[in-house]
């Protein structure tokens, strides 16, 4: 059994907390516009951030249902593995490596919808950039949490977990600038 330490446990449970929400919120807007085709979802805010381009589209229902409904159902379990670490609960190990599984197969999706974002669709959502942005810390400290303590490259995958991270960031968000940088730049 293996017990998270108490920044892993909280950054699970805020980070699962923050992702849910932004799925719950992305899957109501996404009702409201299957009901009213005129409905303006409330992200919507111009012509770049803006939800409403991007759930209309062939790629915000990959497997034929909202892609939104994944990130609920894997928040949950994010959410619950969190609550269960700040009570200091130990899990075996199998459950640590389906986790980060799980993450890897996150960011890996995600990865996809941002360049579709930024290339197919032209437009990009708030709430799914929250869950982009959440998605590699939990990835961190998930790689800590398993392979830490671990002999060869994993060890070297956890060591440098955060530069990883930052990498992430500082990719997605030049990719983003070049991508709209006529935009950005026309309101300045």
């Amino acid at each position: 059994m293996s017990i998270a330490p108490p920044r892993t446990a909280w950054v699970l449970l805020l980070g699962g907390l923050l992702g849910w929400l932004a799925a719950v919120a992305l899957t109501v807007e996404r009702f409201k516009l299957f009901t009213d085709p005129g409905y303006t979802p409330s992200c919507s805010i111009n012509p770049i951030l803006s939800c409403g381009s991007v759930m209309v589209t062939k790629q915000a229902a990959v497997f034929g249902f909202p892609n939104p409904l994944i990130g609920i159902v894997g928040f949950s379990v994010v959410v619950t593995l969190g609550v269960l670490s700040v009570a200091g609960v130990g899990f075996p190990r199998w459950i640590w490596g389906g986790l980060w599984l799980g993450t890897v197969a996150g960011i890996g999706f995600i990865g996809w919808l941002i360049f579709q974002s930024l290339y197919r669709i032209n437009a990009l959502c708030p709430y799914c950039m929250v869950v982009w942005a959440i998605m590699t810390p939990l990835f961190a400290v998930i790689t800590d949490q398993l392979w830490g303590n671990s002999p060869g490259p994993l060890r070297v995958l956890a060591e440098w977990r955060w530069t990883l991270v930052a990498l992430f960031y500082a990719v997605v968000l030049l990719l983003i600038f070049l991508r709209f940088q006529d935009y950005w730049l026309s309101l300045f």
